[in-house]
């Protein structure tokens, strides 16, 4: 059994995977902020989301590229994610914090299953 390789090491990667990263999960922050947006705030317009989901993204993919500490890079992204939640929505900050909690929720959520469901299929035989 082959194992998986999550990681072929830091530095090698060309400057196009590394835009690609960031616009792929740019992309997946920006979907579950509007899941989020829709389940706190109720209908809103699709194009706030695409206003999220960068900054974050680009915070968690240069601080691995970084090899800076986690804990840290998390908690700026999140208060970064907070802000922008909080001027593109223009809300409250009770009403902030209940969408960047929301946020952070379903993307752990959806990103723990579209991970498994990664690991599986590249783990299957044949």
């Amino acid at each position: 059994m082959d194992p998986v390789s999550l990681q072929t090491g830091v530095g090698r990667a060309p400057p196009l995977a590394v835009a690609g990263t960031v616009a792929l999960f740019a992309l997946f922050l920006s979907l579950t902020a509007h899941l989020a947006a829709r389940n706190v705030l109720g209908d809103v317009p699709v194009r706030n989301a695409f206003l999220v989901g960068p900054l974050p993204a680009a915070i968690a993919v240069v601080a691995a590229a970084l090899e800076l500490p986690s804990l840290p890079a998390v908690a700026v992204a999140l208060v970064v994610d907070a802000l922008v939640i909080r001027y593109v929505y223009d809300l409250d900050r009770r009403l902030t914090a209940g969408v960047t909690l929301i946020h952070a929720v379903v993307s752990i959520i959806l990103g723990a299953i579209l991970f498994s469901l990664y690991v599986l299929v590249r783990s299957a035989p044949g």
